[in-house]
């Protein structure tokens, strides 16, 4: 049996080292990230993983993963920053005020089914100073990433308030990871 992950994200694969996974094959997944109208973050994310996961060809013998993380305010969904303008708007907006990450896995198993789950962690960040964001955006870690931060960086000094899995905010839930991989016919040595 063989792992393919899809993804290309550093993070989600030094998270699956953390189970002692290491995967066979890393593909990036081509889909359109773009939310539908109306969509709700939830159920977003859940898409997400499940459309990254069934992008990548698959043999008989290997097991896929994929995930999803976003940032919900309320109703709304905070994708990655496209420019310093969004970036500071999106780190003002989280200010002060608690907001959702929900981190989706879906794993497709030996059986081609596919499971999928999501954990939500809600985090709360300090009130930001201009000068607090002028420095996270000079240092780039939250470009490219959900909601414009990077908790496993120097945005973790905003954090006040966390509950619920941190390497789900870094970007795969690890106990529902390890969940799902189980049930599809993974085997931990």
């Amino acid at each position: 049996m063989r792992l393919v992950l899809a993804s290309t994200s550093p993070r989600r694969r030094e998270l699956l080292a953390r189970l002692g996974v290491v995967p066979d094959r890393v593909v990036g997944p081509e889909i359109d990230e773009a939310p539908r109208p109306g969509e709700l973050p939830r159920p977003y994310a859940l898409r997400l993983a499940e459309e990254k996961a069934r992008a990548v060809a698959r043999e008989a013998d290997e097991i896929v993963v994929a995930g999803d993380t976003t940032i919900g305010v309320g109703r709304r969904i905070l994708n990655k920053p496209a420019d310093e303008t969004d970036h500071r708007a999106m780190l003002g907006l989280l200010s002060g005020r608690r907001h959702h990450c929900l981190s989706a896995v879906c794993v497709i198993g030996l059986d081609g089914k596919a499971r999928v789950r999501v954990t939500d962690s809600v985090v709360a960040f300090k009130r930001l100073t201009d000068d607090e964001i002028d420095w996270y955006l000079r240092s780039g870690e939250g470009e490219g990433k959900a909601g414009g931060y990077a908790i496993q960086g120097r945005a973790e000094s905003f954090v006040r308030f966390l509950s619920g899995s941190h390497s789900g905010v870094v970007g795969l839930p690890l106990f529902d990871t390890r969940a799902l991989l189980e049930s599809s016919g993974y085997r931990f040595a």
